[in-house]
């Protein structure tokens, strides 16, 4: 469902400006520079209205969070939840995930978050999945090794294809589960989630740790048949 423009969206953001990035390219190599007393560096993809976001940020002062987000009429409604908090430790750009590579320099990022992405069902969209291996690869270049990538979803076909996705381009897999929530509320909940949990919808989840790995070479197309006389 498109999100409703903010009344007054400028003006809201403007009044957000200490947790607000206007241009994150600026930042590539430089994003500890704005919290040097950060352990690690988080980044979430599509932060929406934020919940996940202020609450995570609060539970871990030591990280630098920062949320990347398309629809800027949903993350104005997150910098200010943020604001309102007090927080600190968490920035807020404009983005897509496309783009990690130009924003983050290599081996800049800790962890990621993928929360409740778009899950594209036609198979002429998986290319559009935010777990495809494409995407994979572009992570592949931000996170350091050892670095995490923690993936929720309600999609049962989107989580089925994630887990398939992810051993191809040099991830390993734990923390599996089809049933987050099967023994009570487990973790920080987006809204999304704490709307599908109540409606007692099984959430899956898992985290996926880079490795080393290099992408095989393209196999070698065979030769021709020369031509019989």
């Amino acid at each position: 469902m498109r999100m409703r423009k903010k009344k007054n969206l400028v003006p809201r953001m403007e009044r957000c400006e200490a947790v607000h990035v206007k241009d994150g390219f600026l930042l590539r190599g430089h994003w500890r520079e704005r919290m040097p007393q950060a352990r690690e560096i988080w980044v979430e993809l599509g932060c929406g209205k934020g919940r996940f976001t202020a609450e995570t940020a609060r539970q871990n002062p030591d990280v630098l969070l920062v949320a990347v987000e398309r629809v800027a009429d949903a993350q104005v409604v997150a910098m200010e939840r943020a604001v309102a908090l007090g927080l600190t430790n968490v920035l807020f750009v404009v983005g897509d995930a496309a783009a990690l590579p130009q924003m983050f320099a290599p081996d800049e990022v800790d962890r990621i978050f993928i929360n409740f992405c778009d899950p594209w069902p036609p198979k002429r969209q998986a290319k559009r999945r935010l777990t495809h291996r494409n995407f994979l690869k572009l992570y592949r270049q931000v996170l350091k090794e050892g670095g995490e990538i923690h993936f929720k979803t309600d999609n049962a076909p989107l989580f089925a294809f994630s887990l398939e996705e992810f051993p191809q381009v040099g991830y390993t897999l734990r923390e599996v589960t089809d049933d987050l929530h099967a023994d009570g509320p487990q973790g920080v909940m987006t809204d999304y989630e704490a709307k599908f949990h109540a409606e007692g919808i099984p959430i899956h989840r898992l985290v996926a740790t880079k490795i080393p790995w290099s992408e095989p070479e393209p196999e070698a197309a065979p030769a021709a048949e020369p031509d019989r006389p």
